[in-house]
Formats: structure tokens, sequence, C-alpha cells
């Protein structure tokens, strides 16, 4: 029986050292954002990347605040929407307008980087736009410092901006 036991336990270990090396940790994007523009590569949009970017973090989905100057110069914008990683669709409305936002989140395999994927019908005065895109979200090492990379295509073009915001 010692000697089956022995011969056997190593195939009975691998099964749960299999899995506690293949089991992944998501990173926390939880906390309060504030953008760097000197790190960051915003272009024609600089008018409009969130200035700041609240961010609670549970099991199952993440809470999304974004703070963005306003249209006129004047004032802030303020946007939210909760995402499931499950991937179910959610749609809010935005401004300007009727404009609406349906978006979805996907962890990466690692769990390291969150991808937003996103369509953006804006309605600029009974002038419809979409915006399909992506948002990607990454978190430094040291957990102090969140890079969002927004890529969208639209009537506009393609476009890309990054975003550095730090804790």
């Amino acid at each position: 029986m010692i000697i089956l036991l022995k011969k056997f336990t190593p195939l009975l270990i691998a099964p749960f050292l299999l899995l506690s090396m293949t089991s992944k940790k998501n990173v926390d994007f939880s906390g309060e954002w504030k953008l760097n523009e000197s790190k960051s590569e915003m272009g024609q949009y600089a008018p409009i990347v969130p200035l700041k970017i609240k961010a609670e973090q549970k099991a199952d989905a993440l809470s999304i605040t974004k703070t963005s100057p306003g249209m006129d110069g004047g004032g802030e914008v303020t946007a939210s929407e909760t995402l499931a990683f499950d991937g179910t669709p959610v749609e809010t409305k935005v401004a300007p307008g009727d404009s609406k936002r349906k978006a979805s989140a996907k962890w990466s395999d690692d769990g390291q980087t969150l991808t937003i994927t996103y369509t953006l019908m804006l309605d600029f005065n009974g002038q419809a736009t979409e915006v399909k895109g992506t948002e990607t979200w990454a978190l430094s090492n040291d957990g102090k410092t969140l890079t969002t990379t927004n890529t969208s295509t639209s009537s506009f073009g393609e476009n890309t901006y990054k975003g550095v915001y730090e804790k």
C-alpha cells in the first residue's frame, strides 16, 4: 500500500499544482485617478479626454465614473456606467442630446488588462453618427498608474488617444 501511495502521489498532486499555476488574478482598477496631461497622448481629443476617473471594482463588475471638460469649454460633464465582466452589453445615455453608448467588458487571458468594446451613437441636433471603438485599461506594476488606450472608427476616420492617470 505504501509503495502504491508513493507511486501515485505525484499523480494526485499534479492537478492541484496545475490549477494553482493556471489560476489568474485580475488586477484591481479601483481608485480615484487624475489625468497626467504631460504623459498622455491626446492629440485632437485633448478637449474631451476625461480629467478624472473613479473606478469601483467588484468580483463581477466595474463601476466607472468619468469627469470630462464640458463641450462648451465651461463646466464639467460626468458619465457613469457599470460593466459586468461576463461581457453583457450595457447601454447608457451620454451627452449631447439623445446620444447613447453600448459597451461591454472582457478581461485578457492573464487578467492584466481589461478591454471595453463600445458603440457610441452620437446625436448632434438630429445628425446621427456612429462611433465604434475599444478602450483598453492597464495598470502599472506598482498599482499607481492607470493607462487607457482608446481607438475608435467613425465617419470622422480612425482615431487613437492614450490617457495616463495617477492615483
